[in-house]
């Protein structure tokens, strides 16, 4: 059948345009779970360390993605640079896939620089698109790109719609976080932190008892201490200790400690020739100590810090009740 849609009247080409949209939908309409990824600083990364460097980076996180996700029943749909748009039948498989590439990503950062990490974000959306098998497009698709923007380093994401698809086991690990605006959405968006991390077992400030200075501990894998401070070109601490007593500051080395993320939680390694004690023991060069909430850190026979839990990973300040998922 050939239409000549130059001949046709403008109600013939509107009502032509509504059944073409019923067939659409009729035939390729379904809801799916959509994932994005989005490498954090990826511009900079280039910038400073080359294309070769950059384009490996990409390709890790292109790597680790699609073997993480395939016993899932994930596929990556495309893939824009420093991110990747992923699908899967349902919340379940989107959320458990992505936290195993995480996970994979954590344990690959661990054998790389402070410098050379692969640090995501990622978020997770339950809506409907179009999709031939292929092919997936829709404003789910945008939606779901919008809120992976939102999330910090490291941070996984979830939409109020694919926590209702969720399973118990993971809405009681979704913790609310304050109402955001995004482009084409007047409305704030009721977004979900997904603790895949477990952080009831990881620190989540520090107190420095001898000044009353607290700081928050960034969600990443790999957090140095020390008083040096980031410039152009030069890399920083992750947590400053810039105290309000500049006496007792120099009593902390420009890079003191780092913790690293293991699967028991947070190790403390000092970086410094400094004394280091953890909770009354001393931490030789090379050696490592367990840091839990609750863990007392003394730096250079001089400054203690204490390090506290999260208070959103206290029992009691899990996410607020929604309606059950569908089917």
């Amino acid at each position: 059948m050939h239409l000549d849609l130059d001949a046709m009247s403008l109600t013939e080409i509107i009502r032509l345009q509504t059944e073409l949209s019923q067939v659409l939908t009729r035939r390729f309409e379904r809801p799916l779970a959509l994932g994005f990824t989005d490498i954090v600083g990826s511009t900079a990364y280039f910038a400073r360390f080359g294309d070769k460097a950059g384009r490996a980076l990409q390709q890790l996180h292109h790597d680790l993605l699609c073997e993480s996700i395939r016993p899932f029943e994930g596929r990556i749909v495309d893939v824009a640079g420093d991110g990747a748009f992923t699908c899967f039948a349902s919340v379940e498989k989107a959320v458990r896939g992505l936290v195993v590439f995480l996970e994979r990503a954590a344990r690959v950062n661990e054998t790389r620089s402070h410098e050379h990490r692969l640090v995501v974000r990622l978020g997770v959306h339950f809506g409907p698109v179009l999709t031939d098998g292929v092919i997936v497009s829709g404003d789910a698709v945008n939606l779901c790109a919008r809120i992976t923007s939102t999330a910090d380093p490291g941070e996984l994401r979830l939409s109020a719609s694919a926590l209702r698809e969720s399973p118990p086991d993971i809405r009681v690990r979704a913790f609310p976080v304050p109402p955001v605006v995004v482009r084409g959405h007047p409305e704030p968006l009721v977004l979900f932190r997904f603790d895949w991390r477990d952080e009831h077992r990881l620190p989540g400030s520090v107190l420095v008892r001898e000044t009353g200075d607290t700081f928050v501990l960034p969600r990443q894998d790999l957090i140095s201490f020390g008083r040096l401070r980031g410039d152009e070109g030069t890399r920083g601490n992750d947590v400053v200790l810039s105290l309000r007593d500049t006496k007792l500051e120099q009593r902390v080395s420009r890079w003191h400690f780092e913790l690293r993320r293991k699967p028991e939680g947070y190790v403390l390694r000092p970086l410094s020739r400094q004394p280091t004690e953890v909770d009354g023991r001393r931490v030789e060069a090379h050696g490592e100590a367990l840091i839990q909430p609750g863990s007392i850190v003394r730096l250079s026979k001089a400054v203690t810090l204490e390090f506290l839990a999260r208070q959103e990973a206290a029992p009691g300040n899990a996410s607020p009740t929604l309606e059950p998922r569908s089917g």
